[in-house]
């Protein structure tokens, strides 16, 4: 897909099976990133998973444990494990990260830029949380957005809406809804 911002990509944050109870309606965020998720595929677009993982010893959770959150994601754990719907296939990519942007200390826009992506289409888990940090590091590395908000899912539905203003403040475009991404996609595949 190419929509004018250059080639993109599908991004889906943290699927991870110890999220799901954390996050509102689950289940509905996981059947749509399944459908972009296919399209995705059907396209031919690069797809990356995040997964956030901590070490067992705790030192590298710097101050998350500050907030609201305790202990998760620990390496080892199956929290840490994609949720089985979306498992990543052979060829597609996954980035470890430590904390909440997957763009910090990790080789996200290495793999980025070897991809030569500019536009990325987000979806995943939480959106008040890591889909927001990393929305925000990737509008400061100059990527486009599109910010799936029906695929997105957060610790509570006031945290998840206020995210997505608060991305949609930063690029204004950067809000679409599955249906939209999927005829996106289609179009493009039919063009390829």
């Amino acid at each position: 897909m190419n929509d004018g911002h250059g080639s993109a990509a599908l991004l889906i944050i943290d699927a991870q099976k110890g999220f799901m109870n954390d996050v509102f309606d689950a289940s509905e965020a996981i059947g749509n990133i399944r459908r972009l998720l296919e399209a995705a595929r059907e396209a031919k677009l690069p797809v990356i998973q995040t997964q956030e993982m901590h070490r067992p010893s705790l030192v590298d959770f710097g101050r998350e444990l500050d907030g609201a959150e305790g202990i998760h994601c620990l390496e080892g754990s199956e929290d840490v494990d994609i949720v089985d719907e979306l498992r990543p296939l052979e060829g597609e990519y996954i980035i470890v990260k430590r904390r909440y942007s997957a763009f910090f200390a990790t080789d996200l826009e290495i793999l980025l830029k070897g991809l030569g992506v500019r536009t990325l289409i987000v979806c995943g888990f939480m959106t008040d949380v890591c889909v927001h940090y990393t929305c925000a590091d990737a509008h400061q590395h100059n990527y486009f957005l599109k910010v799936v908000a029906d695929a997105v899912s957060g610790s509570t539905r006031e945290a998840h809406e206020a995210s997505l203003r608060a991305i949609r403040y930063l690029q204004r475009e950067a809000l679409t809804e599955t249906n939209q991404t999927i005829g996106q996609l289609t179009t493009a595949a039919a063009r390829s």
